[in-house]
């Protein structure tokens, strides 16, 4: 069994990418977030559950001043304080991402977010961590507008030594209930890769190796073949039996129930508009058509969570929106995590949860890099790229 390696995470936001690593036996070494209310919640989150803080401690600032002058040897002296544990050391991140995103500003990298890629990307290439996670919008690596720009992106990684593999994940795969896209982006040391004897191919590793697939539960060509319900006419707290032949933990009323969403400590944090109740009640459920006002079904997986340009999800059987903690568990975290209610807004809290990885998906992809790191080969994934 290997040292758990020690993680180095920057864009951390409330943390939900972390708390994957974390449950899966890494160790925090230092929290990079620049925006207060994200950072206050991550801590925040962190006492209810009981963690450690980061053996390095948390870093409020702009990400970039991390590649300069002194800030950029703290961060190297912190890294050869870690190596002398003999953990491997592992950066993860992912830049904010609206500037790729077919729905969002679409600048790419000249963005001011599209260019905190390019800070990331730097910052692995000057402290060369054994290895690093990636994750943004699937339109960095579908849009062929921005594909050119991962590719490029790839061939600094290349040449500051790194061995990479990629796949398109959807949340959904793992178990949660979201249909959510996400490209991950994974690279490991040269050393790494020669010393478990893998020949690479173009600085990739070859299809197969890396075990994508250990943990995917449910097959996209699976899900795709379930007999979801559509719409059915909405009744405010009406009943509905769960369909049969649907894996039942990928719907949202599973975990509305597993978190018991209606005593969680974010239950009453909810946005209610001075006016239009009574478009509430128009909406059939599971009626998700339209950019915004989308009523999920309670027997259904969520369209993504992203509550920002105007976009909102109502609750399946309710006349309102859906509250911070029904967010969270459409996220997949604990039910024990929850949002500091004195220190954020409600814009901050449907901000921060609809940037975060799903925590399951966050713990899948963690478990995989260990699986590889102790030599697991086995994929059983169809839809590796």
């Amino acid at each position: 069994m290997i040292n758990y390696p020690i993680i180095f995470s920057f864009f951390s936001g409330a943390g939900f990418l972390d708390l994957g690593f974390q449950m899966s036996g890494y160790r925090i070494g230092l929290v990079n977030e620049i925006y207060p209310p994200f950072m206050e919640s991550y801590q925040y989150s962190r006492k209810l559950l009981n963690l450690p803080d980061p053996i390095y401690g948390y870093h409020q600032d702009d990400v970039a001043i991390l590649t300069k002058g002194e800030n950029k040897q703290l961060l190297a002296n912190f890294i050869i304080d870690a190596r002398k544990t003999r953990n491997l050391i592992g950066f993860i991140g992912g830049p904010p991402c609206p500037d790729f995103s077919v729905g969002g500003k679409n600048r790419g990298r000249e963005g001011n977010n599209g260019k905190l890629s390019d800070v990331y990307i730097k910052l692995i290439c000057q402290q060369k961590p054994d290895f690093f996670v990636f994750e943004n919008v699937k339109g960095l690596w579908r849009t062929k507008k921005h594909r050119a720009y991962f590719e490029e992106m790839k061939k600094k990684l290349n040449n500051a030594g790194y061995i990479t593999t990629e796949r398109l994940i959807n949340a959904m795969e793992y178990g949660v209930p979201q249909d959510r896209e996400r490209i991950i982006l994974i690279g490991f040391q040269k050393s790494i890769v020669k010393n478990k004897s893998i020949k690479s191919i173009n600085n990739m590793l070859p299809e197969g190796i890396f075990p994508w697939g250990s943990y995917v539960k449910y097959p996209i060509e699976m899900i795709s073949k379930c007999p979801w319900p559509t719409i059915d006419t909405f009744v405010e707290d009406g009943t509905m039996a769960c369909p049969n032949n649907i894996p039942k933990e990928l719907t949202v009323q599973y975990w509305f129930e597993l978190n018991n969403v209606m005593k969680h400590p974010n239950a009453k944090h909810c946005f209610v508009p001075r006016a239009g109740l009574a478009r509430f009640k128009t909406i059939d459920e599971g009626d998700v058509s339209k950019k915004s006002y989308k009523r999920l079904h309670r027997w259904r997986y969520s369209p993504t969570a992203c509550y920002g340009n105007n976009e909102v999800h109502i609750h399946p059987y309710k006349a309102r929106r859906i509250s911070v903690a029904e967010a969270l568990a459409i996220q997949s975290l604990p039910k024990e995590f929850a949002l500091p209610p004195e220190i954020m807004t409600l814009s901050n809290m449907f901000k921060t949860v609809g940037n975060g990885v799903p925590y399951i998906a966050a713990k899948a992809i963690a478990q995989t890099i260990l699986d590889f790191l102790e030599g697991k080969r086995e994929d059983k994934s169809p839809n590796v790229i």
